[in-house]
């Protein structure tokens, strides 16, 4: 018997994490209706897969070249309508990052400096692990990709406004070539 509802357990583990934890539709996006064009773009409107693919390539460019190399290409759905970014379990963020699993972007993501901002997140996944990026300062994490995505607003609401200022201090006080030995020197 316990063997049995061990197997029925394991079995309906994708169906229920795919139920009750909505980002974890990032790695099969065409089951929430969603079609990927490339490997790395998926949109629920296809007619703007170009656009989608310039914004894409000018972030990765982007943020390999300023911040750090990417290792894996992250796969970003390109929300069109609100009902895409909802059907992921998002409704307010312009984007949201899901580890290295995927970048969500709403309709109102769709900038090049918010794309910047979630491949940051991704690349202090690949660098720092998935774990240790939950579990990191906010002020590090919201501050280094507001700093370095080149977000065009001079003053951001707080806290963000904070957190990129005491990021950019810890970045002067480090420098480029330690940036990720010293943030792992953060917490544990």
């Amino acid at each position: 018997m316990a063997i049995r509802l061990a197997l029925i357990c394991l079995v309906l583990s994708p169906v229920g994490a795919w139920t009750i934890y909505k980002p974890a539709r990032v790695l099969a996006p065409e089951w929430a209706g969603v079609s990927c064009v490339s490997e790395s773009i998926c949109t629920d409107d296809t007619s703007r897969a170009a656009e989608a693919a310039a914004l894409y390539d000018s972030a990765y460019a982007f943020v390999a070249s300023s911040v750090g190399t990417i290792e894996t290409r992250p796969r970003v759905i390109f929300c069109a309508s609100p009902a895409c970014f909802r059907s992921f379990g998002f409704d307010r963020a312009a984007a949201h990052t899901v580890g290295v699993s995927g970048i969500v972007l709403a309709p109102r993501g769709w900038r090049d400096y918010i794309l910047r901002h979630e491949m940051i997140h991704h690349l202090q996944a690949e660098r720092l692990g998935v774990i240790r990026q939950w579990r990191m300062p906010v002020w590090f994490s919201e501050g280094m990709a507001y700093a370095f995505s080149e977000d065009p607003r001079p003053e951001l609401g707080e806290p963000r406004q904070g957190h990129r200022e005491r990021f950019r201090r810890w970045y002067r006080s480090v420098g480029r070539e330690k940036l990720w030995s010293e943030a792992r020197k953060l917490w544990p």
